[in-house]
């Protein structure tokens, strides 16, 4: 690392042009990133998306529907209003991108009072619906009394990509202002305190930049806008803000190239560790093979090796420019660290250590206790802010034209094959006993199917009726349930389509043998495999986390207790976290209206804080290691360690609380929650584990923290132990 840094520190200026050459092309193609992302990222590859697939083709079911909203005001007339939706259709009536236009009419319940509906149904997923959503709005006029609203999936998914890079502009200008105010009172003056901002903005850029290029082979969600900035931003500042901070030590006594050698050999390997640590904890997220998390995983992964590359190539080439012009336009007198607030504060943890251990642990399984309350959802509607007109015309369209038992989201659809014909006599009594076997299950309600809607019950008068029965008639129900080797059933459930009930329904059936082929399909479906697959896969994630973070600490302090110390401390401090999400969220604390927890937050909470909170264990470890080493006094190098990472470990979460915790004032629910989760937990782990749990186990663990399976570090120490 003393080499690596000598080297940055001669080809200085190579390094700096180099880097921003990478700037200008990544940055142009960061820029186009918006228009390459889609969809919530709830994307999986199983039974659903197959039944989906044959409902398209076999039962021509459009891939997408938008929903056009009629409103009229009470006092406008129902002739005028029938004339105001003939004529928006007669507006799109040769929109050709379109598969089929379905008008309203009273005969098929699409008008109800004040409200009427019609729908545009495509051949295009709805994540690639937006020229299409475009040009129908210059195609749709209000008048007076009257309004017409575009809603449905494709709607919703444009207005998310849209509310999205709103509240990264937002929490951009709420964050980085914060923060560099915090930066100032860190350093003392203006230009140390811009570096860190500096190259968190070159790491979200080059970040994005690249992230483009993963748009050819991979489904891009647009959560990805939010969180490879939340993660990257606080990430690099964290890194640039330890390593200025070393840097400013050593240049009051050295050379700029001493300064420069040591700050990368010493904090410089601190950024490594740290940086696998988190590089670790996101790669967790590829064990599950659902779109966003592997989009968070690739993207975060891309976004802490690049935070790490710039702290450890970019920043000390511009600090070698800069030399001692570091301290330029300092105007904030920072205070001796011996006399300081810290040192006084670490001295009184260490006095008590008892005391301050089994409060903090208090602290922390007080925070824990609401997480058994803790309710799991998939983002859907709710996730957009409730402003936006899509979201407030889909409520709309549900409050007054679906059923208030919300039948459609306890259907689950059954796509039945069969070998030969399915309208075969034997392939029809096989059906038929299928249906029987489902109508018999006490959790259903009832089965929508050719029978059931023909009031035939045996397979022989089936068979008549198609065969000799009124055509006209005939066709149509064909069309609907029975195409060439495969028929669709429609299961209707008693319990709520959320439910775990309702989950564990669909998946029993989906394991059973029903006598011919069988998938399942619909909303209930999805939310199942969805479930089934973090739920399988999220142990493998945690384990590579927890055993990787292991030995890297291992490794890196050559320490059996201090890691597993801070796996164990991470995971209570996760727990609490969780538990006060719980409280504001679900049991709607702080005005927020109550609303379940997004199905992404523990695990990316879990991932994403397993590896950042461990940056603040390598900052403080890493300087208490250097210390007992040159001492052999445990409480001395604790005190020590603690007296010069306080301030730097304050700021740093400080800022990640700050640059995270601003995603708590955006519009997009999962977002929100995610930012204001990280932020807690930041904050918890920052002050209550770092400051004070950590220190005082290290004077109670005493010589013990040290221990490495007989190889003593005190092989190392340099004097002899000096009394406390």
């Amino acid at each position: 690392m003393q080499k690596f840094g000598i080297l940055l520190f001669q080809y200085r200026k190579w390094v700096v042009g180099i880097w921003l050459f990478f700037i200008v092309i990544l940055g142009y193609f960061a820029l186009h990133l918006p228009s390459v992302l889609s969809g919530n990222g709830f994307e999986y590859r199983g039974q659903y998306n197959l039944t989906r697939q044959v409902l398209e083709r076999n039962f021509n079911q459009p891939k997408s529907t938008i929903i056009l909203l009629f409103e009229k005001e009470k006092s406008a007339s129902s002739s005028d209003f029938h004339t105001f939706i003939n004529q928006t259709f007669n507006r799109i009536d040769g929109f050709d991108q379109a598969k089929q236009i379905i008008t309203p009419s009273p005969q098929n319940g699409m008008m109800k009072g004040n409200f009427a509906y019609g729908l545009i149904t495509f051949d295009k997923k709805s994540e690639s619906l937006s020229e299409e959503i475009t040009e129908l709005k210059k195609m749709l006029h209000n008048r007076d009394g009257f309004t017409v609203t575009l809603t449905g999936e494709p709607l919703i998914v444009k207005d998310l990509n849209s509310a999205s890079q709103e509240d990264l502009a937002k929490a951009e200008m709420i964050g980085l202002p914060i923060a560099l105010i915090v930066l100032i009172l860190a350093f003392g003056g203006l230009v140390a305190a811009a570096l860190p901002l500096v190259i968190g903005v070159v790491s979200i850029l080059t970040t994005m930049g690249i992230v483009y290029f993963f748009s050819y082979k991979l489904d891009l969600t647009i959560f990805i806008l939010n969180i490879v900035p939340m993660i990257g931003l606080a990430l690099s500042i964290d890194f640039a803000l330890l390593f200025i901070n070393r840097y400013k030590e050593e240049i009051k006594t050295n050379s700029i190239l001493i300064a420069i050698k040591i700050t990368v050999a010493t904090a410089g390997r601190s950024i490594i560790f740290s940086a696998l640590c988190v590089f670790i904890g996101l790669s967790g997220l590829w064990f599950i093979q659902i779109d966003i998390f592997q989009n968070v995983a690739l993207g975060g992964m891309t976004v802490v090796f690049l935070s790490a590359l710039c702290a450890l190539t970019f920043l000390p080439a511009l600090l070698a420019l800069l030399g001692k012009n570091i301290n330029k336009f300092s105007f904030v007198q920072l205070s001796d660290q011996k006399n300081n607030l810290w040192h006084r504060f670490a001295e009184l943890v260490m006095r008590r250590p008892v005391i301050m251990s089994a409060s903090a642990l208090i602290i922390l399984l007080i925070g824990l206790s609401p997480v058994k309350q803790m309710t799991l959802a998939i983002p859907g509607t709710d996730s957009l802010p409730p402003n936006y007109p899509s979201r407030i015309a889909l409520e709309t369209f549900k409050d007054q034209f679906e059923a208030k038992d919300r039948r459609d989201e306890k259907k689950v659809t059954i796509v039945l094959q069969s070998v030969g014909e399915m309208a075969k006599k034997t392939n029809l009594e096989q059906a038929i006993h299928v249906i029987q076997q489902l109508e018999r299950d006490k959790l259903v309600s009832y089965v929508d199917s050719p029978f059931s809607v023909t009031g035939m019950e045996g397979a022989d008068q089936f068979v008549q009726l198609t065969t000799y029965g009124d055509q006209d008639k005939v066709a149509p129900l064909l069309e609907h349930y029975i195409r060439e080797n495969k028929m669709r059933l429609d299961v209707f459930l008693k319990a709520d389509g959320h439910s775990s009930k309702a989950r564990q329904w669909v998946s029993d059936w989906s394991k059973k043998d029903l006598g011919m082929k069988a998938s399942f399909g619909g909303s209930i479906k999805f939310e199942q495999e969805i479930f089934s697959e973090i739920i399988k896969k999220t142990p493998y994630g945690l384990l590579l986390i927890v055993v990787s973070t292991l030995i890297i600490l291992m490794a890196a302090f050559r320490s059996v207790l201090i890691p597993l110390k801070a796996i164990l401390m991470n995971i209570l401090s996760l727990g609490c976290t969780f538990g006060i999400v719980v409280w504001i969220f679900q049991l709607g604390h702080f005005g927020i209206r109550p609303v379940n927890i997004g199905l992404i937050l523990p695990v990316f909470v879990f991932t994403l804080v397993f590896g950042l909170s461990m940056d603040y264990e390598v900052f403080l470890i890493s300087r208490i290691q250097e210390h007992y080493l040159e001492t052999g006094n445990n409480s001395l190098a604790t005190i020590e360690g603690l007296t010069k990472t306080s301030k730097i470990i304050t700021s740093a979460a400080a800022i990640m609380i700050v640059v995270t915790g601003a995603f708590a004032f955006t519009g997009v629910m999962p977002i929100k929650q995610l930012g204001v989760g990280i932020a807690v937990a930041i904050f918890i782990d920052a002050t209550i584990v770092r400051m004070v749990l950590v220190p005082a186990l290290m004077k109670l663990l005493g010589d013990w923290n040290w221990w490495f399976f007989g190889l003593k570090n005190t092989q190392e120490i340099k004097h002899r132990k000096k009394p406390a």
